[in-house]
């Protein structure tokens, strides 16, 4: 189970960077922050759009630290069949990305509404990544 709490403890360090970007640095072009997208821009020409989709913004943000907490309180006090259960259940919800978001992220990209060019498929890259470094260490927690 060592692997599989390495792995978690890795995916909790990159949100959280994610986090502290898009609550306190929304504007940067890294760690997953809306200063990629063109229209985060433009919506500073219209303070009604803006205001909301900052409060969208912080609401990403806010689903992503209570997720980051309950997955420290599993990390510190879940056995080794509640830490298996927790990696497959974050295989399903990381892969949910593709159900709806890569689709419209790609999108965005290929019309140029994001910089830099291409970035969704970096992201999907990561992704898919992530899910693949679950599922192995899953598998070999499994297997050994």
């Amino acid at each position: 189970m060592i692997i599989i709490k390495i792995v978690t403890i890795s995916f909790l360090v990159m949100e959280t960077l994610n986090i502290l970007a898009l609550y306190f640095f929304p504007d940067t072009k890294y760690a997953n922050a809306v200063g990629i997208f063109k229209t985060w821009e433009k919506s500073k020409n219209d303070q009604e759009t803006h205001d909301f989709i900052k409060y969208l913004v912080n609401w990403v943000a806010g689903t992503k630290l209570i997720f980051i907490f309950l997955l420290v309180v599993i990390l510190l006090f879940g056995d080794d069949r509640t830490l298996a259960f927790a990696a497959a259940s974050l295989i399903i919800s990381i892969a949910s990305f593709f159900w709806r978001l890569f689709p419209l992220i790609r999108k965005m990209d290929r019309e140029g509404h994001i910089e830099p060019k291409n970035y969704s498929l970096a992201l999907g890259w990561m992704i898919g990544g992530f899910i693949i470094i679950f599922s192995a260490s899953v598998l070999y927690s499994i297997l050994r």
